[in-house]
């Protein structure tokens, strides 16, 4: 099968989405498939001369709004020309907007099926954008319409295809998480990257991998670890990202007395990151915003305990009681920390990390891979019918293409004017 994967963030961006889609994107070259990713520019340590093939960049404007995230710019003729060589056999898009748009062109041009990965909770990153309050309903609404423009969408988790589902997702669903490989995040070496970072053999490690943003409640979490190191002189934080919200992390720890007990790694992939996980024996998680706990999951495959708020995309890996402790999203930072208290005790944090590890298992890579596969053939089947009617009456399709572009610019343009204005709207009937 061939496989085109459009999307907004690829690697060297560090990032959930983007490790998601090179990770689909190996399984699928190993398994015999040809893969395209279409993907902005992005600085950053350049790919491997192998890994870099499979990708057609598109130009972008770097640093968007003083993020991390490049925006892409109008697509070259150069990537028509490769989609033409490639004939797509399905398209797949990882985001509702930009590279999104024109994956459904694409698809609509070349009358190949198009599945989207309802990856993000949009709304829950609006901070980075001016109007934020405004632009909330709209990252709710133009991913749902978008979800209903494609053929098929996956959903990372459960707790994610229940949310899209209630919004008005009428599409297909099927539940999909992002694999990860087990068998090397429990291989890795961990004692090498202790070393590095200097921490003792018989220190207990507390852990968090993620991006250092508000989205990720690290307010919260800096406070619950803080009170917990108080508690146990020996026991260290290692933190392994970064981004805007590491000045206010490490403000928070000097606030409490234990900045020297607070060791920041920056952004690791590969091999390092895996080592990382390794370096911990407990991992700590406050994020109440994901689609998928895919660094939860990767803990676990490491043999670490989650300590966890209950949240979409963390309760269906983290079992209360059996592989970590899964507490209330209303939980206070002392209830986290005592959580982590006792996770502390070796006699319970050894259970628990035997049944994480367990866990872990059932989020293979490979076993993802062929889920989505089975998926793309379940939509190729599914709309064989409509597409060799495209094929014999070209009037037909152009209708189709002119009623996506109009769909497109008048939903956009209602759901704007509607975040915008709705409350004067309101306010001026009364209501």
């Amino acid at each position: 099968m061939k496989i085109c994967m459009m999307t907004n963030t690829y690697l060297p961006h560090v990032g959930g989405v983007a490790r998601s889609v090179s990770t689909f994107a190996e399984e699928y070259v190993k398994m015999g498939h040809e893969v395209l990713v279409v993907a902005p520019e992005f600085d950053g340590k350049p790919l491997a001369a192998k890994a870099e093939a499979m990708v057609e960049r598109v130009p972008s404007l770097r640093h968007f709004n003083g993020s991390e995230f490049s925006v892409r710019l109008p697509l070259a003729a150069a990537l028509s020309q490769r989609l033409d060589a490639f004939q797509a056999d399905i398209i797949h898009a990882h985001h509702p907007f930009l590279l999104g748009d024109t994956a459904l062109r694409i698809a609509m041009n070349k009358n190949v099926p198009i599945v989207f990965t309802h990856h993000t909770r949009y709304e829950n990153y609006t901070h980075y954008v001016p109007f934020a309050e405004a632009m909330k309903e709209i990252a709710v609404q133009v991913p749902t319409h978008f979800a209903n423009l494609c053929d098929g969408v996956i959903a990372p988790s459960e707790s994610i295809a229940r949310v899209i589902k209630k919004r008005g997702v009428t599409t297909p669903v099927k539940v999909i998480p992002t694999g990860i490989d087990v068998a090397a995040f429990a291989s890795a070496d961990g004692a090498r990257f202790r070393q590095r970072m200097k921490v003792p053999e018989d220190a207990l490690v507390i852990g968090h991998v993620g991006r250092l943003a508000p989205e990720k409640n690290l307010e919260f979490l800096a406070e619950s670890v803080a009170l917990f190191l108080k508690q146990d002189p020996a026991a260290r934080f290692l933190v392994v990202g970064d981004g805007p919200g590491r000045e206010a992390l490490t403000a928070t720890f000097a606030a409490h007395g234990v900045s020297d007990r607070l060791l920041l790694a920056g952004k690791r992939t590969g091999k390092t990151l895996r080592e990382a996980y390794r370096a911990m024996n407990v991992f700590a998680f406050a994020s109440k915003s994901e689609t998928q706990g895919m660094v939860v999951a990767e803990a676990m495959a490491a043999g670490m305990p989650v300590v966890a708020l209950n949240a979409s995309g963390v309760r269906e890996v983290v079992k209360d009681g059996e592989n970590g402790f899964l507490l209330p999203a209303s939980a206070s930072a002392a209830d986290f920390a005592a959580a982590l208290e006792r996770c502390a005790v070796p006699a319970t944090r050894h259970k628990l990390a035997a049944a994480a590890q367990a866990t872990s298992k059932l989020f293979s890579r490979e076993e993802s891979a062929r889920r989505a596969l089975e998926f793309y053939d379940e939509m190729r089947k599914a709309t064989r019918a409509r597409r060799l009617l495209h094929h014999l009456n070209p009037w037909t399709a152009l209708v189709q293409r002119l009623g996506l572009e109009w769909d497109l610019l008048s939903t956009r343009t209602q759901t704007v004017a509607a975040a915008v204005f709705g409350d004067d709207e309101k306010k001026a009937s009364g209501a």
